[in-house]
């Protein structure tokens, strides 16, 4: 299941690295596959400070976007700082805002009213239930306790700052998650129209497919890779026709 293309895996906020170990494994390593870093300090860090900060963590030349959650705003900012090393955006269950607006602007009013309030009165950590709830549902209890623990608070910004107003110039697919408690169907639906993608699959999982099912998601970011008739299986441009499988909405 390894794959020859280097990959940027970004992850929802306040969800440590770990969570893609196995992924990491299926498809090569960390000689292929990277996990975005954070910035160093996260106290008034901006959106874009998120994006330089997982580009600097990123494989050298051009490499694929995996994003999850909120990781698709980051994502959708690294897409246009380095339009150039950016071959590919496969959003995983992620939050993809219109052009110009952000992960805030996703939420439907009211629940995205309060919300607001919620970061500004508690800050951005969700009560240890809610993760039980909705995080983390479809996991085991220890798996669970895990990421509660290591689960770390981020800026607001990363909430409220806005995406560039430009178009995608990349190859997209979008990978959806059927029992999602965390981000429901309806609201996978909105970011996926809004990315436009080329490429769609659906897991029988909850909001962390890396961990729930691994190997079911790194065949997905294996065949939306392979499915490209532009890129060889070097990750250069290749001119042949495509005989290989593509799937569209």
């Amino acid at each position: 299941m390894s794959t020859h293309h280097t990959i940027l895996c970004l992850s929802g906020a306040g969800l440590p690295a770990w969570i893609w170990d196995d992924v990491q494994q299926l498809l090569g390593g960390s000689d292929h596959v990277a996990v975005a870093a954070r910035p160093t300090r996260i106290a008034g860090a901006g959106l874009r400070d998120y994006a330089e900060a997982a580009l600097g963590s990123a494989p050298a030349g051009r490499f694929a976007v995996v994003a999850h959650s909120a990781g698709g705003v980051v994502g959708a900012e690294i897409a246009r700082l380095a339009p150039d090393r950016v071959s590919a955006f496969l959003a995983v269950t992620a939050v993809i805002p219109e052009p110009g607006g952000s992960f805030l602007s996703t939420v439907p009013a009211p629940n995205r009213w309060v919300l607001r309030a919620a970061m500004r009165f508690a800050g951005t950590r969700p009560p240890d239930a809610a993760i039980r709830r909705g995080l983390a549902y479809g996991l085991e209890n220890r798996t669970t306790d895990r990421i509660i623990a290591d689960f770390a608070p981020e800026s607001a910004a990363l909430y409220s700052d806005k995406v560039a107003r430009r178009p995608w110039n990349v190859r997209r697919g979008y990978v959806f998650t059927e029992a999602d408690r965390e981000l429901p169907m309806a609201m996978q639906r909105r970011s996926a129209q809004r990315l436009g993608p080329e490429w769609t699959n659906q897991l029988d999982t909850g909001h962390l497919p890396m961990i729930e099912n691994p190997r079911a998601l790194a065949g997905s970011i294996t065949e939306f890779l392979a499915a490209d008739p532009d890129v060889d299986q070097t990750g250069h441009a290749d001119q042949r026709p495509s005989g290989l499988r593509r799937r569209h909405d």
